[in-house]
């Protein structure tokens, strides 16, 4: 195995010289015509011409070779990274359980397709639930626990019947993750228990369980609340709202607002705070509420994302202060009316009482 290992690794390091493998041939062959010849030692001008040509072209291709291989090395980086980022960030199904999804994230650190925002919706036995969060700071450097919320929620979601139970996953899973840096940082308290720094590390989230029958069941971990697009664009009321994960403990108490729902036809935008938060080079903010209301009833989730991207770009100039995510969900589901009985046909009468 080692063997193997070893060959592939070599092999991998000759395709990394491949390119430079010519222009230092033709190198070695230029500085042995310079020192060797006795033709390429006199003193005239057209050799000195002829000997920089030479050197020039040598050096040109030097150039290009290496050019090429860092191209070749960075075109294979990117690939293993948007793969990695597509895993962690998947976008959701276009469809599911009678619901229309669109979704997507600008992330502000430049060349990343992720940061520290989070997206997931998953149809279980009860319902489909949706999360979207906002973990601390932006970037490469959340990722940590972009991984850990959203690796619990795409288990907790189809084991925990109640949305609250959910909730208590997800905070386990972000404590779990905050310790273990913490011990990572501080190598030298491994023995004991580190005390993680719960004021500089939380995720802001929002959970939401749409029923069969569009009522919604949202539980709000300081995140903002979603807007609901029908005849009107309205900010959807979603209860009061619990500390963000990893400032304070949930209390014993966990009650999903449930007061809200999603008709057929209309359709649910969550977000996270850089959508309402970015600023033009005035300082003005982006009117989130007016970019969704120029929109078309019934506009399809992943036109609405991308024309929503659009606007945020215009408006700060393609420079984002924070990581933006939205997920759009419409409700395609038919409201069936009840059917009137045939006539001729009677209704069943109910069995005879065995009492008087």
């Amino acid at each position: 195995m080692i063997r193997t290992r070893s060959l592939v690794s070599d092999g991998s390091r000759l395709r990394r010289l491949a390119p430079l493998a010519l222009p230092t041939a033709w190198g070695a062959v230029a500085v042995a015509w310079k020192f060797g010849c006795p033709l390429a030692r006199q003193p005239g001008l057209p050799m000195r011409i002829a000997t920089s040509v030479v050197f020039l072209t040598v050096g040109a291709g030097l150039v290009f070779g290496l050019r090429r291989g860092l191209a070749r090395e960075l075109a294979r980086a990117r690939a293993v990274a948007a793969a990695t980022q597509r895993v962690l960030l998947r976008p959701p199904p276009a469809r599911l359980d009678g619901l229309a999804l669109g979704a997507g994230q600008l992330s502000a650190s430049r060349g990343a397709s992720v940061g520290g925002d989070l997206y997931e919706a998953v149809a279980t036995p009860y319902g489909v639930r949706i999360v979207i969060g906002d973990v601390r700071g932006h970037g490469l450097a959340a990722l940590g626990a972009v991984v850990a919320v959203l690796g619990s929620f795409r288990e907790a979601a189809h084991d925990e019947p109640e949305l609250g139970g959910v909730l208590r996953r997800l905070e386990r899973a972000l404590e779990r993750h905050l310790r273990e840096r913490a011990r990572e940082e501080h190598p030298a308290r491994a023995g004991a228990d580190p005390v993680h720094p719960a004021a500089e590390e939380f995720v802001t989230l929002l959970l939401v369980e749409i029923g069969s029958d569009g009522r919604l069941a949202v539980l709000n971990c300081g995140h903002p609340g979603p807007y609901r697009l029908g005849r009107t664009v309205e900010r959807l009321p979603v209860g009061e709202p619990l500390p963000p994960l990893g400032v304070l403990p949930l209390p014993a108490a966990l009650a999903p607002y449930t007061a809200a729902r999603l008709l057929p036809g209309e359709t649910l935008v969550l977000h996270t705070d850089g959508a309402e938060e970015a600023r033009d080079h005035r300082g003005r903010f982006f009117a989130l509420d007016a970019a969704l209301a120029t929109g078309m009833q019934g506009e399809a989730p992943g036109a609405l994302v991308c024309r929503v991207h659009t606007a945020l770009l215009q408006h700060t100039g393609g420079r984002l202060a924070d990581d933006v995510a939205l997920l759009v969900v419409r409700n395609d589901r038919v409201r069936v009316p009840a059917q009137p009985a045939e006539p001729g046909l009677r209704r069943p009468r109910p069995a005879p009482s065995s009492h008087c």
